[in-house]
């Protein structure tokens, strides 16, 4: 018999994982264990060569950990696209962010902005720079510490406007949904899965990476704020 599987992924995927997981083990009664974390923290744990059977982080980080040869080539399959909301603290006076224009001037009038660790977070400061706002939005820019979702620090009022994954958003109280990036500006992290390279049954484990990857998952995937990814 196969010893479960261990995965690593970061907190944006969670809930996907999860049920995907679930239902791998209810079809064919092999159990996978993810551990969701701060997508930072666990690009590092993977890149010390932790034994992993599984990894599920942005592509980004996935191109960087197969460079270096801490995932096994050719494992790769992208699972879920997540688009990027703008969130603002329950019962707090709504900001309009239908338009770029819109969108700048909630900034400008934004007491505190909170943003992740991640590449989303990584988007909307290279927005920013575009945008000729970093310098005067310095002061008030808070990135959320790794592990720790932008939900929460909007939920307590720590900031005035949340930009975070919708799938990190949503199934959190204390805020409201103000919508996504206005068009021509959304920000979409792709989530790819991939066999680790310290796998000890990596003919498995890509089976399992080839099943989360497939279309019987995309109402699932609509369902948690996830969108189906466009190879």
């Amino acid at each position: 018999m196969i010893a479960p599987l261990a995965g690593i992924s970061s907190m944006a995927t969670r809930a996907l994982l999860a049920e995907l997981s679930a239902a791998y083990t209810a079809a064919h009664g092999l159990e996978i264990r993810f551990e969701s974390i701060g997508g930072v923290d666990a690009a590092k744990r993977v890149d010390a060569g932790e034994s992993l059977d599984l990894v599920v982080l942005a592509s980004d980080a996935m191109a960087r950990l197969l460079e270096s040869g801490r995932l096994r080539a050719g494992s790769l399959r992208p699972i879920a696209d997540s688009p990027m909301f703008i969130a603002s603290p329950e019962g707090h006076a709504r900001p309009a962010v239908d338009t770029a224009d819109e969108l700048r001037q909630a900034l400008l009038g934004a007491r505190a902005i909170g943003y992740s660790t991640g590449p989303s977070g990584q988007a909307l400061l290279k927005l920013l720079e575009d945008w000729g706002l970093r310098n005067a939005l310095d002061d008030r820019l808070r990135q959320s510490p790794a592990g720790v979702p932008v939900a929460k620090m909007v939920a307590q009022g720590d900031v005035d406007l949340g930009f975070q994954q919708l799938s990190e958003l949503l199934g959190h109280g204390g805020l409201t949904l103000l919508g996504p990036m206005p068009p021509g500006l959304e920000i979409v992290t792709r989530f790819t899965a991939a066999v680790a390279a310290t796998s000890a049954e990596p003919a498995t484990a890509q089976r399992v990476a080839d099943d989360f990857a497939t279309a019987r998952h995309d109402a699932l995937r609509r369902r948690l704020g996830l969108a189906s990814p466009v190879v």
